[in-house]
């Protein structure tokens, strides 16, 4: 990938993640109160809506410059296949790479933010020294494995959906697709990936708010999702699954809509 490539990739990825996370933050903390242990209205109910904001703020840029210059880096490594079947593994693998590369970035803001979402009284700089005094760095990383596993499915949906209906636009209509036919792509590709993975999101959010030291914070997932169903059955695995789904799909049309916006006036 050439230099300039690189730069455009690195300023749309974070332009677009600093969109959508503070548009949609309110969406982020229903979802995240939803999902925890103690229940929605005991973690805030719709009190403090933009609690967890500050940390959000900080790692959206990075975290996604992070991602879509991993993603771009290696589909250019990959090389473009015209084999139809090829495409679409390409896609899977470079999306996988770039979650693995953006979640060192995402992870610990993303617990910051969650604990401070489902105790609105407290603030993130509260959380975040209450993190590393009693859990140290690795505390930070906490639900690393979880988000993950979480977003790698994710974007094995996402990614390749999103290329593929932006390709049979185009074909359908002559020619290259304008930004918002981008974004209307990545809104209806975010749905259907959110929608998937929610049981994988809420194993995710239960590890990241567990007490220091009990089971659920060892960051077992398979174990975290029997006992979510023996506790709350399928709706517990599913729950928050309509924010989540909703503000995905908005998520998708600002992000995905705006990276191509982006990197399309710096190319």
């Amino acid at each position: 990938m050439e230099r300039r490539e690189f730069t455009a990739s690195l300023v749309a990825g974070g332009c677009a993640g600093m969109c959508v996370d503070l548009t949609l933050f309110p969406l982020d903390t229903v979802k995240t109160r939803l999902q925890s242990q103690q229940g929605f209205y005991k973690a805030g109910g719709f009190r403090g809506i933009y609690a967890g904001v500050p940390s959000a703020a900080v790692g959206s840029f990075p975290n996604a410059a992070a991602f879509f210059v991993t993603y771009e880096t290696a589909k250019s490594l990959l090389g473009v296949s015209t084999a139809p079947y090829i495409v679409p593994v390409t896609h899977m693998v470079a999306a996988s790479l770039g979650e693995i590369v953006a979640c060192l970035i995402r992870v610990p803001t993303e617990v910051v933010k969650q604990r401070t979402q489902a105790c609105p009284s407290s603030s993130s700089y509260r959380q975040l020294v209450n993190t590393l005094r009693e859990e140290g760095f690795r505390g930070l990383y906490r639900g690393y494995r979880s988000t993950v596993l979480r977003e790698i499915p994710f974007s094995l949906v996402q990614f390749p959906l999103w290329e593929y209906l932006k390709s049979l636009w185009s074909w359908r209509q002559g020619h290259a697709l304008y930004s918002w036919q981008s974004a209307v792509c990545g809104a209806f590709a975010g749905g259907v990936a959110a929608f998937v993975t929610t049981p994988l999101d809420v194993a995710k959010t239960r590890i990241m708010l567990a007490k220091a030291g009990t089971r659920t914070a060892s960051g077992n997932v398979p174990v975290v999702l029997y006992e979510v169903w023996k506790s709350r059955g399928l709706r517990g695995l599913f729950a928050g699954s309509v924010p989540r789904m909703t503000s995905i799909s908005m998520g998708g049309f600002i992000f995905l809509g705006a990276y191509e916006k982006v990197r399309s006036l710096l190319l």
